[in-house]
């Protein structure tokens, strides 16, 4: 038996010992492969540096340019290597552009020309791989070939006497950059990036962008479709103090455009560019992105008001929110530019309708309603028909819409004492109505608040609102036939109650003395007894 064991148990210790060897010489085969590939990226390097030092230092070696735009292609499998092999040609390149080599004239004997002329078609090769690798989906590799191209147009305008951007035929390697950081490939952060250090720092490379885009938008409105997101997001990562400059002196280039100087030529540039967005087929999304930045990024640069009316108009009539967004713009328009629009005060009477005050956007609404009503120059009509409208809303309104709504009627009473007698108005005859009761002559209907004879009602729903089966409600209601000594209400305080958040106030409150729910405990949940005649149960 102790034979058996021991003739068992020595395989099984070679085999371990088998194991663990092949363990350690896979072990050492994977390390022996990754440090072979590290030499090999090495040598790799090494070469790419090497082949730059022999094209700088000879024209014999000019032909090794292909060898390092091999090495720039392969920015898929080999990252590390395509980068540093094009930053290489970036420095080859532009040492070419400094001493000549790459200009032609008709001086030139003709094998320089042939050199200068297969070194521009290096040099073209060389562009447009570092254009396909800024619609590669590695931001790191995109922010380096924005980096490498912007460095190149820079010296191919300032060596070669050749145009930055060509206006008047939409031109050039910074169109076709404009182009690429506009497309659907490229990333968000590649397009603030190119805002943030170009765009927005130098005003010729703004002006040329302003222009590549507006020739965009013309040439095919498919395309324009395809990528009008993007140009939307690049124009809203500018600084919105932008088109406030007095002067355009920040220039990339030494030899500018001579409009990018010209604040005025900017100013027409940029709404000719806005225009022609708002005239494209725009869905509702961008529309509401468009609007939402209509009195920052937009109004600054236009210089013709009247231009924005077809659109902020359309964009009411869309309804939902995009129309007090409209409405927004257009009160900006009203009372920094003095626009004349005479149908604003109408346009805004029209959105108080029931779903208002059940809305998500109920505290944007209330808070550009307080700014549109704060003029203590509004007729007396119009302040009456805007109260009395939301008084009559509050009726069949939620708790938390109501809150809302008695503080801001306090607060524009106020600010038009001669809407006050609205408060405390008696008709004649009262002991007629107390039986009869009355037609309240203001009209609901009436799509002009100077027409609703708001002015000839009262405030009885607010007297109503003093019954309310919520406490919170009945309790400020009874502010309107108190006393007004308070100055003002923060609307702030109010804004932001919905069903939760009183349900919350509610159920945090300390009981000081529990709710008696029975002085006496049933026994039977309907009838004392068996026989329902007998008994005092519930029912």
């Amino acid at each position: 038996m102790p034979t058996a064991i021991k003739a068992t148990a020595k395989p099984a210790k070679r085999k371990r010992q088998d194991a663990d060897l092949a363990a350690q010489v896979g072990h050492k085969s994977k390390t022996r492969k990754i440090q072979k590939d590290v030499s090999q990226r090495a040598n790799v390097e090494e070469e790419v540096l090497l082949l730059e030092g022999e094209i700088t230092q000879s024209r014999k070696h000019y032909n090794k340019i292909a060898i390092l735009l091999g090495y720039c292609r392969k920015y898929e499998s080999q990252s590390k290597t395509s980068i540093i092999a094009a930053v290489a040609l970036c420095r080859v390149f532009c040492r070419l552009m400094a001493i000549g080599s790459m200009s032609q004239s008709r001086e030139m004997a003709e094998n320089e020309r042939i050199i200068a002329k297969w070194l521009r078609a290096q040099y073209n090769s060389y562009q447009d791989t570092l254009l396909d690798v800024l619609l590669d989906s590695n931001l790191g590799m995109q922010s380096t070939a924005l980096t490498l191209l912007m460095r190149l147009q820079k010296e191919m305008s300032d060596n070669l006497d050749e145009p930055f951007y060509d206006h008047h035929r939409n031109e050039g390697g910074f169109g076709r950059i404009v182009v690429g950081v506009t497309s659907s490939n490229a990333m968000e952060l590649i397009r603030e990036e190119f805002v943030n250090k170009y765009v927005q720092q130098y005003d010729d490379i703004r002006y040329s962008t302003l222009a590549c885009l507006t020739h965009l938008l013309k040439a095919d409105e498919e395309e324009c479709a395809n990528r009008l997101d993007n140009i939307i997001s690049l124009l809203a990562a500018l600084e919105p103090d932008t088109a406030e400059k007095q002067s355009m002196d920040d220039l990339y280039l030494k030899k500018a455009h001579p409009k990018a100087q010209n604040v005025t030529a900017h100013k027409k540039l940029a709404q000719e560019l806005w225009m022609n967005i708002l005239r494209c087929p725009l869905s509702r999304s961008q529309r509401k992105t468009i609007l939402n930045m209509m009195t920052t990024h937009i109004v600054p640069w236009f210089t013709r008001m009247e231009l924005l009316m077809d659109f902020l108009t359309d964009s009411f009539n869309a309804g939902g929110s995009l129309s007090l967004a409209a409405l927004s713009g257009l009160f900006h328009l009203m009372q920094a530019k003095n626009l004349d629009y005479p149908q604003f005060y109408t346009k805004l009477y029209s959105l108080l309708t029931p779903e208002i005050l059940h809305s998500r956007n109920r505290s944007r609404f209330f808070r550009l309603l307080d700014t549109f009503l704060s003029s203590t120059h509004l007729p007396a009509a119009l302040v009456a028909s805007f109260i009395k409208r939301l008084s009559r809303l509050t009726l069949g309104a939620p708790p938390s819409g109501i809150v809302v709504v008695v503080p801001w009627i306090y607060n524009l009473l106020r600010n038009h004492p001669s809407c006050t007698f609205m408060i405390h108005r008696r008709p004649e005859y009262t002991d007629f109505i107390e039986g009869e009761g009355m037609e309240d002559p203001f009209d609901m209907t009436e799509a002009d608040p100077m027409e609703t004879r708001a002015s000839d009602s009262s405030l009885w729903e607010i007297h109503t609102l003093q019954s309310h089966y919520h406490p919170n409600v009945a309790t400020i209601a009874k502010i309107i036939s108190e006393q007004f000594t308070k100055l003002a209400y923060n609307l702030e305080d109010f804004l932001d109650h919905f069903y939760s958040s009183m349900l919350s106030a509610e159920l945090a409150k300390e009981i000081k003395k529990p709710p008696v729910v029975e002085y006496e405990i049933p026994k039977k949940i309907f009838f004392s007894g068996s026989d329902p005649a007998k008994g005092d149960g519930l029912l």
